[in-house]
């Protein structure tokens, strides 16, 4: 049955159902951070001691004081049930990559009948949930349930809503009995401050003022695809995986690349208000909305923000976008790689560093060859993605992503950076020791007197680099769609800092020696430069030239699946760079792993097993049926030449799914890590050939009897 009409049809009368979006002014005006308990709704609602006590918290960075948890809880509840909340819930992020809450109501029996509303500063600093069922790599057995959840007072507190109320949630830390996180937030907080306690003591050699602090800055990118949720339902490789596991190339995919930045269909435009709406109230400061390359593929991006909130709001971005897109009868994919021969979805993490005075350590003014603090910093990028590539590269590594990363979508198998025309020239000078800029930025002319002349930048974009400098800022592409950037930023601020820690002390010898200042940052700057500028690509990252050059050449590490560096992330080097700044212990890291390779073997395991069911049930009857009407329509010439091409391809995919049949059954081993192996040097080959097969047959079968709904509907209908 075609059910392209039904959808249409459904998608015509999608405002029946949705609520409207608020008025533009109102969103600025009143909506914005409305949900959120900032600093100033505080202000107002605590004692001058102890909101000066909070301020040095989050200012400053000083120790937490609890004996003011009682007094802040009490106007926290007093806050969330003015708006509406009947329960709160200490709001983690375990290391399964999603969020994770356990609510508890604000009402107290009271031994009389009645009940009052409490909540205390013990339950706002601690909670108990079950350690148990949170993945944990082996850092607390099953029986060991123990856990706690920290409030995180960097994080603002907010309300989520529902259809019939709201909860406080509390952005919280997690970690076991033992003390050990079990999370990606306590890595990242312990990340920010080895960042911070790093580059102090440069900044202070180039003469900031004391008790400034250093925070890393992030805006994460957004990619998603929307399908229509009657196509979703009807495809349980989608529900189970969140990717097709089948579908045969349609003529049209992306090729006439007229979706990208395209006119906003009326529904999904309507979809991106409303969810830009809640975020807004959650003082998330999505900025930008538009449609990527792909045909059903957007992007939704926010700007700057501490990088520890920046996790927090990504992680509600995923959410608010589930969860908005099907009041408009639409369903979110976020899938590295839902359809096969399209663009598949990233999260470009644009990432720098600040003060607490606002000051981008990588904005490099009007004439970055003199900015010599810039160089250093910027240096030290280079530096730390060059001494850690496979860091980088395992912070992003997922059964998932390997589906699009090598593809045309900003290949890291292979980390290099972008640097552009303008910077790398002024670091070859300074390397040849000529000095001056180079290259300079000046006016565009587009012909006409229409038009007016535009600043032209003194740089290119390269949207093939995996590590980018994009003026002012590092963006780095490789980060999946799905994922958590918790651990992504984690790995970046622990690698610069200590790039940084190491060019400090350079610097201070030099000056300790005579030299002056910008002398001595010149003769480092090239020095490092020099040692590390094999990591400097400014050409096409998609081209096989490169990947030869950057292996056999210049000796860049290649590590194409996500196993070939999931293996690397408890080498000694690393071992000793997360002890060092105290951000990960051997057994924390060591968890990480086993916590990864289980991953990767129970996505493939599931897809395996996936595809497998789909193949027995679905489409090997539909071929078999469609031949039955085949054979009942006679022995003419056309009848026997496509019940031939049917015949045979179903002859195919049987055996094929007879030898995935075997493969998903052996699992490969006992350890986790063989059994990840096993999924992708025998699973994922027998999925390919089970798909192989099985497009074949959806290019010959009759439309009405194909079971699934194919890629030229879910990509187009809309």
């Amino acid at each position: 049955m075609n059910h392209d009409f039904d959808v249409i049809s459904a998608a015509r009368n999608w405002r029946t159902d949705a609520t409207p979006s608020a008025n533009p002014h109102d969103v600025v005006s009143d909506v914005y951070a409305s949900d959120v308990l900032t600093l100033e709704q505080l202000k107002t609602r605590l004692s001058k001691p102890v909101y000066k006590s909070l301020q040095a918290t989050l200012e400053r960075g000083e120790t937490l004081d609890p004996s003011i948890a009682d007094t802040v809880a009490l106007a926290m509840k007093t806050w969330a049930m003015e708006k509406g909340a009947t329960h709160y819930t200490h709001w983690f992020h375990p290391l399964t990559g999603a969020t994770a809450e356990k609510h508890d109501s604000f009402v107290s029996p009271n031994g009389d009948g009645l009940a009052i509303a409490s909540f205390s500063g013990k339950e706002l600093i601690q909670a108990e949930p079950d350690a148990s069922s949170f993945p944990s790599g082996g850092l607390r057995a099953t029986f060991e349930a123990r856990g706690y959840t920290a409030w995180d007072a960097s994080s603002p507190a907010f309300i989520m809503r529902h259809a019939n109320g709201a909860t406080l949630c509390i952005p919280t830390a997690f970690a076991s009995w033992t003390g050990e996180a079990l999370d990606t937030k306590t890595p990242l907080l312990r990340s920010v401050e080895a960042l911070n306690k790093a580059v102090s003591p440069a900044l202070a050699l180039f003469g900031a003022s004391e008790g400034t602090r250093v925070g890393s800055s992030l805006g994460a990118e957004q990619e998603y695809f929307l399908i229509a949720e009657e196509y979703f339902y009807r495809r349980p490789d989608l529900v189970m995986t969140g990717r097709t596991l089948f579908g045969a190339q349609p003529p049209r995919g992306q090729e006439l690349e007229d979706h990208y930045f395209g006119a906003i269909p009326d529904r999904v435009l309507s979809f991106m208000t409303d969810a830009e709406t809640q975020m807004y109230a959650l003082g998330i400061p999505v900025k930008t909305r538009h449609n990527e390359v792909a045909p059903g593929q957007f992007e939704i991006a926010p700007i700057y923000e501490d990088s520890n909130v920046a996790a927090d709001h990504q992680q509600l971005i995923m959410q608010i976008l589930r969860n908005t897109a099907r009041k408009y009868g639409l369903v979110a994919l976020l899938h590295e790689k839902p359809f096969a021969g399209v663009n598949g979805s990233g999260k470009h993490c644009n990432w720098s560093m600040a003060t607490n005075a606002g000051e981008n350590l990588l904005e490099p003014g009007d004439t970055p060859h003199e900015n010599m603090q810039f160089l250093f910093f910027c240096s030290a990028v280079i530096k730390a993605v060059d001494d850690h590539q496979d860091l980088l590269r395992i912070s992003v590594a997922s059964a998932s992503n390997d589906h699009r990363l090598g593809a045309n979508e900003a290949p890291p198998a292979i980390l290099s950076i972008f640097l552009g025309s303008e910077l790398s020239e002024i670091f070859d000078r300074l390397e040849s020791g000529q000095g001056g800029r180079g290259a300079e930025a000046g006016l565009l002319g587009l012909g006409t007197s229409v038009l007016p002349p535009l600043p032209r930048h003194a740089g290119d974009r390269n949207r093939t680099s995996p590590f980018a400098f994009t003026g002012n800022k590092f963006e780095f592409r490789a980060a999946g769609s799905s994922q958590s950037i918790s651990f992504p930023i984690t790995v970046l601020n622990l690698i610069v800092a200590d790039a940084v820690t190491q060019l400090t002390a350079d610097l201070k010898a030099k000056l300790d020696g005579g030299a002056d200042l910008n002398s001595a940052v010149a003769d480092l700057v090239k020095s490092t430069y020099a040692a590390h500028k094999r990591i400097v690509f400014n050409g096409d990252g998609y081209s096989d030239a490169w990947h030869q050059e950057a292996e056999h050449t210049r000796g860049l590490l290649n590590l194409r699946t996500s196993l070939d560096a999931i293996e690397h992330l408890t080498d000694d080097k690393n071992k000793a760079l997360f002890e060092k700044f105290a951000v990960l212990s051997d057994r924390e890291l060591a968890a990480r792993q086993e916590i990864m390779y289980d991953i990767y073997f129970k996505t493939v395991n599931i897809e395996g097993e996936t595809t497998e069911y789909m193949a027995r049930t679905m489409i090997l009857p539909a071929a078999v049926k469609y031949l039955g009407d085949l054979h009942a329509a006679g022995d003419g010439r056309a009848v026997k030449g496509v019940a031939g091409e049917v015949s045979s391809a179903a002859d195919e995919l049987y055996d094929a799914v007879q030898t995935l049949s075997a493969q998903n059954a052996a699992q490969g081993g006992e350890e986790v890590h063989e059994k990840a192996h096993h999924m992708r040097d025998h699973v994922l080959p027998a999925m390919l050939d089970v798909r192989k097969a099985a497009d074949k047959l959806e290019k010959v079968v009759a439309e009405q009897h194909w079971p699934l709904p194919t890629y030229r509907q879910m990509l187009f209908v809309k």
